[in-house]
């Protein structure tokens, strides 16, 4: 049975539903991409779909509008794919088991993906409905935003007439966002070697953090578990001898890491002290993130006495060294606008392999020359531990213009609509406005979006009555751009 078949707008819902019952995670496109198109056939659109899995549908205006101004209107189609502990699902291949919690559409267990599939049931629900008022219509659905805006880097956007863009990747109801940040993706590796050690085998972990958004989070000074992690190691090796078997943690770079465990071997005589140690460390976590993270916990488990590839004292040392050294988190606040982050990055992904240890970063920055000055800081401690950094999905920064006749339309819409202002800011998150901004010359860009709280993390809920009211003003603003 349909969960979402008495939510209103009807057919947002519908097509959020079916969208949610397609697995449809980064880099795993090729299906979403495919009922997007499929949809364009049912319902007799152009469309065009590249070799990236990106969509473009296009429909003409309606009645007394075809000479009308085409507008452009954009999202992206994949999603963060995070789930609880415990929690049975194969984003591969699965949906997501979809639930109402009063006025909240959420996922058991799982991310929900209203960052960006709002975006793309808003668009087919708008071009469904022959009713509507609207000037010609491109519509943009953009694959791998989540990883790098790869999906937008790659398209060719060459054909299109519009020169404004409705940007519906936002989560905030009444925010209209006029700037971004523009960032990169930097994955720092280091190769290591390994020796055979006996001992006693124990498991480390770190859980219970928050997590969230590597950019409109970071701010909030939620405990990042790699680097906790890593201040752990370095706390008890300073005590004990310890040699490191496994370690890792994260799962996506823009997402701010909830969990990492890691294995040690030591001498079984060291166990009270190990067992003190962590019961130490764990107050002090909690203590120091006590409003951010009041959930943080450290455990050890005692595993069994083997002999394993542990990595060597050198590999260690320079493992413990990145970890404690590599910059993470606020590195700037914007010396314009009060309150917002400039600079910063998240270390969102941590493996260790048999012959290797990678830290992969979001480096996100308002300001180009410190986005590659943070990205140089890697580089040089990477470099000069002997290991290497590629840099990826580099994209720009959307900046702010003055004047928009778009967003002043937008504006009196919304004040007509719902009797308050709006507000208007900047973003430390990326959005893929810049790189669009890039391809199009003389673009006029906004971006906004319904309610949507705890994106990137299994406590994503959408809002459904701000999802409604949204879906509104997009009617009435395509109704008023005649």
């Amino acid at each position: 049975m349909k969960v979402c078949k008495d939510l209103k707008p009807k057919k947002v819902f519908e097509y959020f539903e079916d969208i949610c019952s397609i697995p449809h995670g980064s880099q795993n496109t090729k299906a979403i991409s495919d009922y997007c198109v499929n949809f364009a056939k049912e319902h007799g659109l152009k469309y065009i779909q590249d070799e990236m899995n990106n969509v473009i549908l296009f429909k003409e205006g309606s009645k007394g509008y075809e000479n009308a101004e085409t507008i452009i209107i954009q999202g992206h189609m994949d999603m963060v794919c995070e789930k609880e502990n415990g929690v049975d699902i194969d984003f591969e291949k699965d949906g997501l088991n979809l639930f109402i919690d009063g006025d909240f559409l959420k996922a058991k267990g799982t991310t929900l993906g209203g960052d960006d599939g709002v975006a793309v049931a808003y668009t087919l629900a708008i071009l469904d409905d022959d009713t509507l008022a609207h000037p010609p219509l491109e519509v943009v659905i953009t694959v791998d935003e989540e990883i790098g805006m790869l999906g937008a880097e790659g398209i060719d956007l060459s054909m299109l007439k519009g020169k404004k863009l409705l940007n519906l990747d936002s989560d905030e109801e009444g925010i209209f966002l006029t700037s971004c940040a523009g960032g990169l993706t930097a994955e720092c590796t280091l190769p290591v070697t390994r020796k055979s050690v006996d001992g006693m085998k124990y498991e480390l972990k770190i859980t219970g953090l928050q997590g969230g958004h590597s950019g409109s989070e970071i701010h909030k000074g939620h405990g990042n578990a790699i680097m906790l992690m890593g201040r752990l190691l370095k706390q008890l090796a300073d005590q004990m001898d310890i040699s490191l078997v496994t370690l890792g943690g994260g799962l996506k770079d823009n997402a701010i890491p909830r969990e990492t465990v890691c294995t040690i071997l030591t001498d079984e005589a060291n166990e009270a002290e190990l067992l003190a140690f962590v019961k130490e460390y764990e107050a002090d976590l909690k203590n120091e993130y006590h409003i951010s993270d009041a959930d943080v916990s450290v455990l050890c488990t005692k595993k069994k006495h083997t002999t394993d590839e542990t990595l060597d004292r050198t590999s260690f040392v320079k493992v413990l060294f990145m970890l404690r050294n590599l910059p993470c988190g606020v590195q700037h606040m914007s010396m314009d606008i009060p309150g917002l982050v400039e600079t910063s990055l998240n270390a969102g992904i941590m493996t260790l392999s048999e012959d290797t240890f990678a830290l992969s970063f979001s480096v996100r920055s308002s300001v180009t020359s410190r986005k590659y000055e943070v990205t140089d800081r890697l580089t040089f401690v990477t470099e000069f531990l002997g290991g290497s950094v590629n840099i990826s999905g580099d994209y720009p920064a959307w900046e702010y213009k003055a004047e928009s006749k778009m967003r002043d339309l937008m504006v009196e819409t919304y004040r007509d609509l719902f009797q308050k202002e709006p507000q208007i800011q900047a973003i430390h998150a990326g959005l893929e406005c810049g790189i669009f901004s890039g391809k199009i010359e003389g673009l006029d860009c906004i971006s906004f979006g319904p309610a949507n709280f705890g994106i990137h993390t299994p406590k994503e809920r959408l809002s459904i009555s701000s999802t409604e009211r949204v879906w509104n003003l997009i009617v009435e603003f395509l109704k008023r751009s005649k």
